[in-house]
């Protein structure tokens, strides 16, 4: 398991496929200084 962010640090960079297809890549596509990233893990 990664570590925990801590006030200040950036955003790691990371590339997530979309439940539509497709995949973005953070934090470079988000239009905003601020987001909320949230990760849904699905049906098991």
């Amino acid at each position: 398991m990664g570590e925990k962010l801590k006030i200040g640090d950036s955003f790691p960079s990371m590339t997530l496929n979309l439940v539509g297809g497709g995949n973005v890549t953070l934090p470079d596509e988000l239009q905003s200084d601020f987001a909320v990233v949230l990760f849904y893990r699905g049906h098991w």
